[in-house]
């Protein structure tokens, strides 16, 4: 997988978030971020053990980098051979779709920016599952989640998956509401699923990754998501 950084305007200044696969490096950082936000978070040799196999399993973490001052833009490719980073450039006035643009690096003498969110996805077969979406509680409602999900979703597409399943508590309306608007439908329910409170969990799945129709429907919910995430930074239901 490689790393995307999407530069988004606010308040006069360029928001930077970085998607990249999340390393052995991370783990210990986005423990902490995971207690931000579940009550019920997985051990950190989980996380380590996980990592160990990314043939049968896809991590990504979120990064914050406002000022973005320690990339080079020079199109540079990684010391492993793979792109590190994607170099800031003007952002246009209409909304534009994801792209991988031209690449950067970071300078080996700079820490990493903060993780402010992560997902997680099994690869069984024909289908993905995606198994954590997280997102510090003081960014929830900017569609940073959703970035998080459809990168998921990307990834199961870029492995030839048939399906993507989930996970979702029956309480929480607005993370079903989500996947509702990319196609997930309840396909069953796990009884007391969560050890935390002993909460069912509803058993969602996408439609097929194969069929067309179900793709462009995907392309454009990430069209609106690109210009929220350009033009929208407040707080949304939507």
């Amino acid at each position: 997988m490689r790393r995307c950084l999407l530069p988004f305007p606010i308040r006069g200044r360029f928001q930077v978030y970085v998607l990249e696969p999340m390393t052995q490096d991370d783990v210990d950082e986005v423990g902490q971020v995971e207690r931000l936000c579940f009550t019920n978070p997985w051990p950190l040799s989980a996380y380590r053990r996980e990592l160990k196999n990314p043939e049968q399993n896809s991590y990504i973490v979120l990064r914050d980098d406002p000022a973005a001052e320690h990339l080079e833009p020079d199109g540079v490719d990684g010391p492993n051979g793979e792109f590190d980073l994607i170099a800031p450039r003007p952002v246009p006035r209409r909304p534009r779709r994801f792209t991988f643009w031209p690449l950067g690096r970071r300078q080996q003498n700079v820490a990493p920016p903060p993780i402010i969110g992560f997902a997680g996805m099994w690869n069984l077969y024909d289908e993905a599952h995606i198994t954590t979406i997280g997102v510090i509680p003081e960014l929830r409602g900017r569609g940073l989640g959703e970035l998080l999900f459809i990168a998921m979703v990307d990834e199961a597409i870029r492995r030839r998956v048939n399906w993507v399943t989930l996970e979702v508590r029956v309480s929480n309306v607005s993370a079903q509401a989500l996947y509702q608007k990319y196609g997930f439908t309840v396909q069953g329910r796990r009884p007391r699923y969560y050890s935390d409170n002993n909460e069912d969990a509803f058993i969602m799945w996408s439609a097929s990754l194969k069929d067309p129709a179900y793709l462009r429907r995907i392309e454009e919910r990430r069209r609106r998501l690109t210009h929220r995430l350009s033009f929208d930074q407040e707080p949304s239901s939507r």
